[in-house]
């Protein structure tokens, strides 16, 4: 696995479509911060890191509706290995996809959504999609 952040978000997906109320993912410091920024926007409930040392992983606890669907419809990887993305403060939109999409900013200030990047006026590497 070399993408671990796409890789979170596949795992993420494909549990919400089966309705699964936790899923594991390995651990490492850029997915954990990437799944707070999730926690923070409400797209999933809680990210607990368990166990030691090489076998650590983070169980996500996921939300849904009363209806049953999950609260993120969808997620994509916008920079990768092959093709970095970045942007400027102002240059950071809103996602297009729904209205409560995020973009996921790697910032000189930490992971960060796009919102908060752009009230604290910093840009960087947009690392996701989410909405």
């Amino acid at each position: 696995m070399t993408d671990s952040i796409s890789d979170t978000l596949t795992r993420i997906r494909n549990a919400q479509m089966v309705q699964k109320r936790s899923v594991v993912v390995p651990h490492s410091d850029i997915v954990h911060e990437v799944l707070r920024v999730l926690k923070e926007t409400g797209f999933v409930r809680e990210a607990v890191k368990r166990g030691r040392r090489n076998r650590c992983v983070l169980d996500v606890s996921l939300l849904y509706d009363a209806s049953g669907s999950g609260h993120m419809q969808g997620a994509r990887r916008v920079s990768k290995q092959s093709k970095r993305v970045y942007a400027r403060a102002c240059d950071l939109r809103p996602s297009k996809k729904s209205a409560k999409g995020i973009f996921i900013v790697s910032t000189s200030s930490g992971i960060m959504s796009s919102s908060d990047a752009r009230k604290s006026k910093v840009g960087g590497e947009v690392l996701c999609e989410v909405w």
